[in-house]
């Protein structure tokens, strides 16, 4: 097998913490970007979850919409304590 040097610039602390880790798995640094190499090549792609939480964002924004929604509503529901909500759903749960 060939092999060749890769040159890659990483934050001092990244990469103390990462061989400190990888030390404790058995592993050195070379063998760890091997195996995601590997990984990469297998999954064709990056072998982690990579994603912006935009899905959680926008499901937030929907649920606060819909709060105020029903806050709104003069049909909704209201109650003056937490002992009353508490009295009506205990009540709701009897049925």
């Amino acid at each position: 097998m060939e092999t060749t040097n890769l040159n890659v610039r990483v934050d001092k602390n990244v990469k103390n913490d990462a061989e400190r880790i990888f030390k404790d798995l058995g592993l050195n640094m070379s063998t760890a970007i091997n195996m995601f190499l590997r990984a990469s090549i297998r999954e064709q792609g990056l072998p982690i979850d990579v994603k912006l939480n935009n899905n959680n964002y926008y499901e937030l924004l929907e649920a606060m919409e819909e709060g105020r929604k029903i806050a709104k509503d003069p049909n909704t529901k209201s109650y003056s304590s937490i002992n009353e909500l508490i009295k009506a759903l205990e009540e709701d749960n009897e049925i």
